[in-house]
């Protein structure tokens, strides 16, 4: 199947992501390309937030008009799709090493993935709207499922191991990215945990109404504040060590 045949059966954001789409013949020649666009509308989004990014705005930043612009990208959607699958290439490769053991590989993978959402704010703002079909979310999944390769699991099974484990790494991102937001906005990391009103919360939160809410409220555990907790102890941490545990065990069990 050539390129020409490949790219009218894709949607044209993702035949730009692959490189199959031919430049412009008219318009700025070899002083403006779809990496430049891109790259400069991720500069604005890094700084400013994805509500800032517009084709115009981005057009501006190049010196160039909007009309420029949809000669290389017909729309803002498929801008906000290159922008989301340029920053998936996160070296994923580098940082799982072939025969790395599954679980510490699994591990660094969700790891890298939460430390993306981290890094790029603005990457869960965009919808989902289907499965990865370009090239760096594609590059993603298949580091998944090289870390997976001598595992128990059929095919179908490794690919819902990688949808929990990327929808996980996702939630995370979001709550980090929220508690971030709050503390550059002035909020103190207590006062986000809650811990600020522990004392009036125990009053309110009681046994009657919450039966079960009230013990973890009295004890500190749920606004954190608990004496006896371990101050090692990482929420983040244990939930991605217990999804590992329930996949382990789920192999034990085909044995």
């Amino acid at each position: 199947m050539d390129e020409e045949t490949i790219q009218n059966e894709l949607p044209r954001g993702v035949a730009l992501s692959w490189g199959i789409v031919k430049e412009p013949q008219r318009g700025p020649k070899r002083e403006m390309n779809v990496k430049q666009i891109v790259d400069a509308a991720i500069a604005i989004a890094d700084a400013e937030g994805l509500a800032a990014v517009s084709m115009n705005k981005v057009a501006s930043s190049l010196g160039f008009t909007a009309m420029s612009l949809y000669r290389y990208i017909p729309s803002k959607e498929d801008l906000l799709l290159l922008m989301q699958d340029a920053v998936s290439e996160i070296g994923l490769d580098e940082l799982i090493p072939e025969g790395m053991p599954w679980r510490e590989g699994l591990r660094a993978y969700v790891k890298a993935m939460i430390h993306l959402f981290q890094s790029r704010p603005w990457f869960v703002e965009i919808p989902i709207t289907g499965a990865p079909i370009t090239p760096n979310n594609l590059k993603v999944v298949d580091c998944a499922l090289r870390i997976m390769r001598e595992l128990r699991l059929t095919d179908p099974e490794k690919m819902s191991v990688i949808l929990l484990l990327s929808s996980y790494a996702r939630a995370c991102g979001i709550l980090q990215r929220d508690f971030n937001s709050a503390v550059k906005a002035g909020m103190s990391s207590a006062a986000f945990s809650g811990a600020p009103y522990q004392s009036a919360l125990s009053k309110l939160v009681t046994a009657e109404r919450f039966p079960d809410l009230h013990p973890l409220m009295i004890s500190g555990a749920y606004t954190g504040t608990d004496e006896d907790a371990d101050e090692m102890f990482n929420d983040f941490d244990f939930g991605l060590e217990r999804i590992l545990d329930g996949v382990e065990h789920y192999m034990a069990g085909k044995a």
